[in-house]
């Protein structure tokens, strides 16, 4: 079982496009099986028997207060409050279209929400609770509330079939994750808003928008370097929410296309015939010689392309951003383990779209550093074969190979 973390001098290259390369993730994470072979996307089991378990502690610091509401402290309306912005920020996550996560389609997704009143239920003495439940907690205390940590989100993922943690079922695959827990920054260290108190309370962060970013990564989404993304490593200022407010015709309004075509991928509809586009390809040096300077990994691996750029999909007719992946590497189920040789491979577009493609290393506000747990389960070294994950390479220019004449 893995347990996961929470939240250039120039080489100029060129996008190599590749028909019918092996799929790849967004940032997602992902697992390596205990037995080896290719890395695994995390993701929860969502069957008709195996819904997935999800419960809110109503434990709340009031002194000072952590979660402002317009309903009076410690009141059953301030309660209701609150788990109407939970229950909102899921919606997002299960109002999109084209995957079996979606209620609409799949009622029986998601489990009813609980309510706990104890207080340290997602995390014990030793920093974990593997109790196989799905928890957020507002009053809980952690190490992990480092400067700047607002949330997090602490999932134990299963790396071999049959595991189980707690009171959750064996696992039915390698990368199920059996226990997710989201837990927000408490003791008046930062405050956080519902929707309603937002207007009234300027200073504090919205609840609404952290808490489906959060959610994101219990359903297994990584950060995501697409600034309009609910799965942008950063949440907004104190004040402000991201996106637009989820509604009864479009739970989902707050998530970016990003956002939806990640969970299209881990989750897809067999039954969804728009969202089935992919643009695939390799991002290599103009320079071939460049290659030749790239190190080899600790364990010997030659990094044969651009490792760690981020990809992305726009739009030609509009200038939108519909999708972002982290490219970079690739893995043949018949002879691992991962290879890095710049495969990228943007899954789950609508069909039919016109789409431009470009590529750009990761040195703006997103850095390498907020997209590590992306990577950290691309390789392991405790199995046969083993294999060491490279640094990203942040050491280029972008520039579009013109098209032939």
């Amino acid at each position: 079982m893995r347990k996961q973390g929470v939240i250039f001098a120039a080489l100029v290259f060129f996008l190599q496009t590749l028909p019918g390369i092996a799929a790849q993730p967004y940032s997602v994470d992902t697992v390596v099986p205990q037995s080896g072979g290719c890395p695994q996307p995390d993701r929860q089991n969502i069957t008709p028997s195996t819904p997935v378990n999800r419960r809110w502690s109503t434990s709340l610091a009031s002194s000072p207060p952590t979660i402002l509401t317009v309903a009076p402290n410690n009141s059953p309306a301030q309660l209701d409050e609150i788990e109407g912005a939970i229950l909102d920020s899921y919606g997002a996550w299960t109002g999109v279209t084209g995957t079996t996560v979606n209620i609409n389609t799949n009622p029986g997704a998601l489990a009813p929400l609980g309510r706990v009143a104890d207080q340290n239920v997602c995390e014990n003495d030793q920093g974990t609770n593997t109790d196989g439940l799905n928890t957020i907690c507002f009053n809980q205390a952690s190490d992990a509330f480092t400067f700047g940590v607002l949330a997090f989100t602490r999932t134990f993922v299963a790396d071999a079939p049959g595991e189980t943690v707690g009171s959750s079922p064996p696992a039915a695959f390698a990368g199920q994750i059996l226990d997710a827990d989201v837990l927000f920054c408490p003791n008046g260290q930062a405050t956080f808003a519902t929707p309603e108190a937002l207007p009234m309370q300027p200073g504090a962060y919205d609840l609404e928008s952290l808490l489906i970013h959060e959610l994101g990564h219990l359903f297994g989404l990584d950060n995501s370097g697409v600034w309009r993304a609910m799965m942008f490593p950063y949440g907004p200022p104190p004040g402000e929410f991201l996106g637009d407010r989820p509604t009864q015709q479009k739970p989902d309004g707050p998530l970016a296309d990003d956002d939806r075509a990640g969970l299209r991928m881990l989750y897809p509809d067999p039954n969804d015939t728009v969202n089935v586009g992919a643009i695939g390809g390799r991002v290599l040096p103009a320079n071939p010689f460049a290659l030749a300077l790239e190190p080899q990994t600790s364990t010997g691996e030659s990094v044969t392309g651009m490792f760690g750029a981020q990809v992305v999909a726009l739009d030609a007719d509009t200038g939108a951003v519909v999708a972002g992946t982290l490219a970079g590497w690739t893995c043949d189920p018949s002879n691992p383990p991962t290879v890095f040789d710049g495969t990228f491979q943007i899954e789950r577009l609508p069909v039919g779209g016109n789409y431009k493609i470009y590529a750009e290393p990761f040195v703006g506000l997103v850095q390498p550093g907020d997209m590590s747990e992306a990577v950290a389960g691309l390789c392991r070294q405790d199995v046969n074969p083993p294999c060491a994950t490279p640094a990203f390479n942040t050491n280029f220019n972008p520039r579009t190979r013109p098209p032939a004449q």
